[in-house]
């Protein structure tokens, strides 16, 4: 079982730590002193494509600009335009993005027109050569959802969201994913069909059991045990999500994800796969009791992503 995590900032955007640079979180004194483990080369596309997804905690959306309003002289010509902007995302436990979206936003106006979106999921921020890192574009189709699971899971990612989120305009939308292109470097590209990307099913159980879960892993301090080794100050890690794939994190503005080797499906298996990576109480070592940033217990990952 390995232990990786990726830490963003608020600025810059989505930074993920790939072995290569990455956000300064509070209590470290340079640029790239967090650091994750780099993904190895030989790692399956999927499995890297969904891992970097996850990581993640805002893309750039693409939608198709709609035919412009009466009186709107300026955008007569825009209809069929791309339209990039900036959105915060969470995921749903089948790692479905989610996104907070309001109907005065031109993106949201744009993809009730047409309900074909574009994700840019960007893991090179802090690289001295961006090309050289990972980044995902997905394509799929948005939707508003109205499933309450849905809005917990993104408002525990984006605990600020809930400030506005109770507003009439705006709702969740989650994105069914169709393809995905992942290019990991040069010469390391990566058409994904839906099927090839091998999402996790959906874990009801999981769900049903998720926020009561996060509240005892929260109140037997885990976050600060699970918290990335480059973060100096491990107060205020808290656990966000649990996924069939891993888990979230958050401290203030930055986040970091640990990724599992092996997919669960419920509760307590996810509490049995944290007890091997957590840090012993005293926060001393790595999870797991290794000092690399890696630790190996159980069955080997079967290069798909799990079972």
């Amino acid at each position: 079982m390995s232990f990786s995590n990726a830490l963003s900032a608020s600025s810059p955007a989505g930074a993920t730590a790939d072995g290569q640079g990455g956000a300064t979180p509070p209590g470290t004194d340079r640029p790239g002193a967090a650091q994750a483990n780099p993904a190895p080369a030989t790692m399956a596309p999927a499995l890297r494509a969904r891992r970097l997804m996850r990581a993640c905690d805002r893309a750039a959306l693409a939608t198709v600009q709609r035919p412009p309003d009466e009186g709107a002289g300026a955008m007569a010509d825009a209809a069929g335009w791309p339209y990039p902007s900036l959105v915060l995302v969470a995921f749903d436990h089948d790692g479905s993005p989610l996104l907070l979206l309001s109907t005065l936003a031109d993106h949201t106006r744009n993809l009730l027109a047409d309900g074909r979106v574009g994700l840019l999921f960007d893991g090179t921020a802090g690289l001295a050569q961006p090309l050289t890192g990972a980044r995902l574009s997905v394509q799929g189709r948005a939707g508003r959802s109205d499933d309450l699971e849905h809005r917990a899971r993104y408002l525990r990612r984006h605990p600020d969201a809930a400030l506005y989120a109770g507003f009439g305009d705006f709702a969740i939308y989650r994105v069914a994913v169709e393809r995905a292109h992942l290019v990991a470097g040069f010469g390391r590209i990566h058409w994904l069909s839906a099927a090839e990307l091998d999402l996790p099913a959906a874990a009801p159980a999981l769900a049903a059991g998720e926020a009561a879960l996060l509240d005892r892993l929260n109140g037997e301090g885990y976050g600060p045990r699970l918290a990335p080794a480059a973060d100096g100050e491990k107060d205020g890690w808290s656990v966000t999500g649990i996924d069939p794939e891993g888990c979230d994190l958050r401290r203030g503005g930055y986040v970091a994800r640990v990724d599992f080797e092996q997919r669960i499906h419920d509760p307590e298996s996810a509490k049995l796969m944290l007890d091997t990576l957590v840090r012993p109480p005293d926060g001393s070592g790595q999870p797991g009791g290794s000092t690399s940033g890696t630790t190996t217990a159980g069955t080997p990952p079967d290069g798909g992503g799990g079972t």
